[in-house]
């Protein structure tokens, strides 16, 4: 479905060293790939090329075969792609409701918008109507974007570290999730180090100086890397 060929990425001006150098990874369609590794090897970067918020400085991009390379990040949506951000985008004065039909690309009707929220564990009459503003917490702003993307139906959705400032109840839902979309045939890319998530987990790539460093099934030896239990950090 997805295919990366000998991606590189380089601050233009900036560093000589390479970010990314020479990524090769094919991505199946309905496969859920756990992408994981130390803080600064290039995890969050990766993504942002799939997603075409940056452009690879070497390399190619193929989704379904097409040569994506170059298209921006608006054009890869209406191809199917969707991102989940490390930290949501925050759409202020826009209703929760709004949004949810905005991402869907139809007016979907308020029950339809229900069924989103509450796979993410908020309750209908609470949100639909507010309006999103700063007084949204950081978990809740996470989940009314999870519940964005459930209702864009994309094919193939990137998750940048989603477990960031949820608590431990939303964590466990965002696993279900995660499930839900594996048995709907989603292509899932996750970065991420907890275990939870690394085990639901078809592919683990665990990236390292900008470099892929093992790609393959989880083992007990990658769990125990650092000696958290949670996992590789």
């Amino acid at each position: 479905m997805l295919e990366l060929q000998k991606i590189s990425y380089q601050i233009k001006g900036g560093s000589r060293e390479k970010i990314l150098d020479h990524i090769s990874l094919k991505f199946k369609a309905g496969e859920f790939v756990a992408i994981t590794g130390p803080n600064g090897s290039g995890k969050s970067t990766l993504a942002n090329l799939i997603m075409g918020i940056k452009t690879p400085t070497e390399g190619q991009i193929l989704l379904e075969k097409e040569d994506i390379t170059n298209l921006n990040i608006t054009k890869r949506a209406r191809l199917g792609i969707a991102y989940s951000f490390q930290q949501p985008v925050i759409f202020k004065g826009i209703r929760v409701y709004d949004l949810l039909c905005i991402a869907s690309g139809e007016l979907i009707s308020p029950e339809t918008a229900a069924k989103h929220l509450k796979a993410v564990g908020l309750k209908a009459e609470d949100y639909l109507s507010r309006e999103i503003n700063d007084k949204f917490s950081g978990g809740e702003l996470k989940r009314i974007e999870i519940a964005s993307i459930l209702a864009r139906d994309a094919k193939l959705i990137i998750f940048d570290e989603p477990e960031a400032g949820i608590d431990l109840w939303s964590f466990d839902n965002l696993v279900k999730i995660f499930q839900g979309l594996k048995k709907a045939g989603k292509t899932i890319i996750v970065i991420s180090h907890q275990e939870k998530l690394l085990k639901l987990a078809d592919k683990i790539v665990v990236l390292e100086n900008g470099k892929i460093k093992y790609q393959g099934v989880l083992t007990k030896t990658l769990l125990n890397l650092t000696g958290d239990e949670n996992g590789i950090n």
